[in-house]
């Protein structure tokens, strides 16, 4: 089961990596050298910006209705692009700022919109199946910024009215457009992605959680083959000609290998146990145990009941396989997600254990099918709440970010902490936290702290614990004197 622990973890780590890394969108700023292509470059870029947005049929101006080109059947109005950038803060202040500064266009806008709907470009586009993404916009607007848009002999002629004007500044102005609208695409893209990688985090934790209750079925495997490969050495002892066979024949392992709920997550995933086929892995891990005190004591009982078989493998995964160094190297070369799911993962798979090892049937005389049915994996998430609480956490963080991140330098003791040397972790974590606290009224506010500080002091710097509390307490304190905290 993925709980929320694990899922505050993988929030962290992905808003962490999505911060680090995004490209963020915005709008040029004005050119620091005060020369006149710079000036006329600058002018002419923000007009771009809007007059995509108009050729889109979007209002732009009091003097400008939407749909005032082509009417309601405007094919460019419901591209992924014009919708984006007309919802963007810093391009609704770009228009609010710039009302009417796309006025002197007016009698170049009907032409350049019919050569847009006639170039090749364009055409390419709409042959483009399936539902147009902000990718396949940005890449047509940057074609039709270099070709269309900027050899359109009217724009120019509207554009040369103003004195500042400048052939130089006229293409780099394009340019600019080009490069905000890349920049705009990467960050919704880089998030699209970071949202998609969010998911896949936790759903190979599951898988983690599967393929520890495989591992025994394996090892066992293992441990089968090696019986059968001594009874046919040349001068095999007696012992080895007549084994105990208690650990092959161990009923637990019986039970998981006929699960039919682990053979149909097995399929619908279309995947195999993670350590299926790593021979030195298992034989290291095999080793480990044969060589214990556990396994001793359990081939020398007298008898051993199901519940015996389920308390061995429960004993022998807590304490000789989860804590090899061989498992943690071999999981870290499998998989990116899982250096730090098998703490959470394999306190779930002891517990899938520990219930099959209380059922109250008698298992001696139960077939394999029958054993199977004893093996009931525990749900991917405890309920819907559950489910939603990644995505939403992860979102809120990113969608607030800049509001939160006031709260953090608000409340920095700064005789303490240099707010400049900081580390970015902590930053994240606090990010996190103070969007658990406000978007989550029904979690207690201790719960939240609690768990974040002790994220904070596992993946962070020594002293990230006491300054994650002293932050968020004030914090805390603040949101609830502004009615914005109502728990």
């Amino acid at each position: 089961m993925i709980n929320r622990i694990l899922i505050r973890i993988k929030v962290v780590q992905m808003l962490y990596a999505y911060l680090l890394t995004r490209s963020e969108f915005h709008i040029e700023s004005a050119p620091a050298k005060d020369t006149r292509d710079a000036r006329y470059a600058y002018m002419m870029y923000l007009d771009l910006l809007l007059l995509i947005l108009r050729l889109s049929g979007y209002k732009i101006g009091s003097k400008h209705s939407s749909g005032e080109i082509a009417g309601e059947s405007n094919p460019l109005s419901d591209a992924p692009l014009a919708k984006a950038l007309s919802a963007d803060l810093d391009i609704r202040q770009l228009i609010a700022k710039g009302s009417e500064s796309l006025d002197y266009l007016d009698a170049a806008i009907p032409d350049l919109y019919r050569h847009i709907l006639a170039s090749e470009a364009y055409a390419d586009y709409r042959k483009k199946k399936g539902r147009k993404q902000l990718a396949d916009d940005v890449r047509l607007w940057s074609i039709l910024l270099q070709t269309t848009i900027a050899k359109d002999a009217k724009l120019m002629a509207a554009a040369r009215q103003n004195t500042e004007f400048t052939s130089a500044g006229y293409r780099q102005a394009f340019i600019m457009a080009e490069h905000t609208l890349t920049d705009f695409v990467d960050t919704r893209v880089s998030l699209a992605a970071a949202r998609k990688q969010l998911g896949e985090s936790l759903d190979k934790a599951y898988e983690l959680y599967v393929s520890m209750l495989m591992l025994p079925v394996m090892l066992t495997d293992l441990e089968a083959e090696r019986i059968e490969a001594a009874k046919e050495k040349y001068c095999p002892t007696p012992e080895e000609l007549n084994p105990n066979t208690r650990f092959i024949h161990n009923k637990f392992v019986e039970a998981v290998r006929n699960s039919e709920a682990v053979a149909t997550y097995l399929k619908e995933n279309k995947i195999n146990s993670a350590f299926q086929g790593d021979y030195y892995l298992l034989k290291e891990l095999l080793d480990a145990i044969r060589q214990s005190e556990l396994y001793n004591k359990y081939m020398n009982a007298e008898v051993a009941t199901f519940r015996d078989d389920c308390e061995f493998w429960r004993q022998a995964l807590k304490t000789i396989v989860f804590p090899s160094d061989a498992l943690a190297e071999a999981m870290e070369n499998k998989s990116v997600y899982w250096n730090d799911d098998l703490a959470i993962m394999g306190t779930f798979t002891l517990k899938t254990i520990k219930q099959m090892a209380n059922t109250e049937q008698d298992c001696s005389a139960l077939t394999p099918e029958e054993l199977g049915r004893l093996v009931e994996l525990l749900p991917v998430y405890k309920n819907r709440e559950d489910e939603a609480f990644g995505p939403t956490l992860f979102e809120g963080a990113i969608k607030n970010r800049d509001e939160y991140r006031q709260y953090i330098d608000r409340f920095i003791n700064d005789s303490q902490w240099d707010p400049e040397r900081l580390a970015f972790t902590d930053i994240v974590i606090l990010i996190t936290a103070i969007t658990e606290l406000i978007a989550f009224p029904s979690i207690p506010v201790p719960v939240t702290l609690n768990e974040y500080i002790e994220i904070a002091n596992y993946y962070s710097t020594a002293r990230s614990g006491q300054f994650i509390n002293g932050v968020l307490f004030s914090i805390v304190n603040y949101l609830k004197e502004q009615g914005k905290l109502l728990k």
